[in-house]
């Protein structure tokens, strides 16, 4: 019999039983990113013409040596090690004399002086979610693939997206495959905007001025970098010179450029794919990717998800897009509700709308709308804290779950000693404003051996999915790993019923 939760003393409405299955950070999926000496710091100067002095003087025979030993113990470790070398050695290249020709080996050394390797869960693996996989082949009756995201986070605290797949069942299993290497980040390249979405987002921010109306209104209804630079070139003179004018460009440039397209090598595993920062509004990290099978009206799928964008100082919610799991496009969220962490949304219209789970007080569960998906109304409140185990603050543990008595919404509570809990309600399915039901108690909180961790006495997830008669839900222990429990669909949803 697996264990179940037993929360403050009081037995739980609805047992939680865990299985053996889980995750830990894996040191050894590590990226090759560009490293630039004196740069890692605010404000340093930067050595790098220095360093690249130092290899240009090297020997040729040592050179060859070293190029040699690099690959021997590199390669196998990165996708295209060789091509990423010679792309670093090129962001350089402006400080290699234009009269001293380079070898292979020579190339090949000056990219890895300016190379490191990143260990994207160095520190911590967390806060999971859950979706059908895209390949539902080679299963058994009564099996579902699924696709778990996680949030890696490595030196200096700078989160990515991560994935692995799992398979649920037949019954109370639950096994992760085995997660491939090496790790590819993909490539990424600009995208399009709409023309209300940009203003939406200036709106946000107070970003609006004269020289801002001015551009929006040359620019076409979608657009791109390239148009944007040609409504800066027809600017009026005057607006460009006014005082805060080069501001208001840098902020257009720097909102453009925030949106981008990534893509993920044909041919890689699930669960070689990583999604790493790539605006600057998330140069610190992607936090808490909350993803979604979505539904659209003609009945197509898709995956959604939100995120949070952190740049070491402000935080920034964000949309991912994608047909399959390879190919993606992110982009910046609008609207109140817009304006914390932990949006989640809806695997479907309702009402003809956009609908999303958000937080925008800070402390309270709440439901907003769209008419796209990316700019959000005015939050309702659905749940503020009452329970002793949520005193401090409520949110959602992912996208509503549609069951034939309601959406079900996995919550969070935070309670003394920051000690997080998760709990549940139920909405209805025509209007989702309406709170059917409530569980008075917990899911989920820490076992004694879940306590410690990079952040202790926390559980939290990012979503499950039901499957099977079974809520199946993938959780974070302590920021640190990542455990598995299940819970009876139907003893659940009795619970949650007036």
């Amino acid at each position: 019999m697996s264990r179940a939760t037993v929360a403050a003393g009081r037995a739980p409405a609805v047992p939680a039983h865990r299985v053996p299955a889980g995750l830990l950070p894996d040191p050894s999926r590590v990226l090759a990113r560009l490293f630039l000496p004196g740069e890692e710091l605010p404000g340093g100067r930067s050595r790098a013409g220095a360093v690249v002095g130092r290899v240009m003087g090297l020997p040729e025979h040592q050179v060859e040596r070293l190029a040699t030993a690099l690959l021997d113990g590199y390669s196998s470790r990165h996708r295209d090690y060789s091509s990423t070398l010679i792309q670093h050695a090129g962001v350089v290249g402006s400080h290699v004399p234009t009269a001293q020709p380079m070898s292979t080996a020579r190339t090949l050394l000056l990219g890895a002086s300016f190379t490191c390797e990143y260990a994207l869960e160095g520190a911590a693996l967390c806060n999971p979610s859950a979706v059908p996989h895209p390949d539902q082949s080679g299963l058994l009756p009564g099996q579902l693939r699924v696709a778990v995201s996680l949030r890696g986070i490595g030196e200096g605290h700078i989160s990515s997206i991560g994935f692995a797949s799992a398979v649920a069942g037949p019954g109370p299993q639950w096994t992760f495959e085995p997660r491939a290497h090496p790790v590819v980040a993909g490539t990424s390249g600009s995208t399009t905007w709409r023309r209300e979405h940009l203003r939406s987002v200036l709106a946000d921010h107070g970003d609006i001025d004269g020289l801002a109306h001015n551009i929006l209104d040359e620019l076409p209804e979608v657009f791109g970098d390239a148009d944007l630079e040609l409504a800066l070139t027809a600017a009026h003179h005057d607006l460009l010179a006014r005082a805060g004018g080069q501001a208001t460009v840098d902020t257009l440039r720097r909102l453009v450029a925030s949106a981008y397209q990534v893509s993920l090598p044909a041919g890689t595993a699930f669960s070689q794919r990583v999604l790493w920062p790539t605006a600057v509004e998330e140069s610190h990290g992607m936090e808490d990717a909350r993803f979604v099978q979505f539904t659209g009206p003609d009945g197509a799928t898709a995956y959604h998800a939100t995120y949070t964008a952190y740049d070491g100082k402000r935080i920034a919610p964000r949309l991912l897009t994608s047909p399959d799991l390879r190919v993606f496009q992110a982009h910046r969220l609008a609207g109140p509700a817009a304006r914390n962490k932990g949006m989640a949304l809806f695997p479907r219209l309702v009402a003809g709308k956009h609908w999303a789970l958000c937080r925008s007080d800070g402390e309270s569960n709440s439901v907003a709308t769209s008419d796209d998906g990316f700019l959000w109304s005015a939050p309702t409140v659905l749940q503020a804290p009452e329970a002793d185990w949520e005193v401090l603050q409520l949110g959602n543990c992912g996208p509503p779950i549609e069951t034939a008595a309601g959406w079900l919404v996995l919550t969070h509570g935070v309670g003394p000693m920051r000690r997080y809990a998760i709990g549940a309600i139920l909405l209805d399915l025509d209007d989702p404003t309406v709170v059917l039901g409530r569980l008075e108690q917990p899911l989920l909180q820490t076992e004694p051996d879940e306590r410690e961790g990079y952040v202790p006495n926390v559980v939290y997830s990012c979503g499950g999915l039901a499957h099977d008669g079974r809520l199946w839900l993938p959780y974070g222990v302590g920021d640190a790993r990542i455990a598995v429990a299940w819970f009876d669909l139907d003893e659940l949803l009795t619970a949650l019923r007036p």
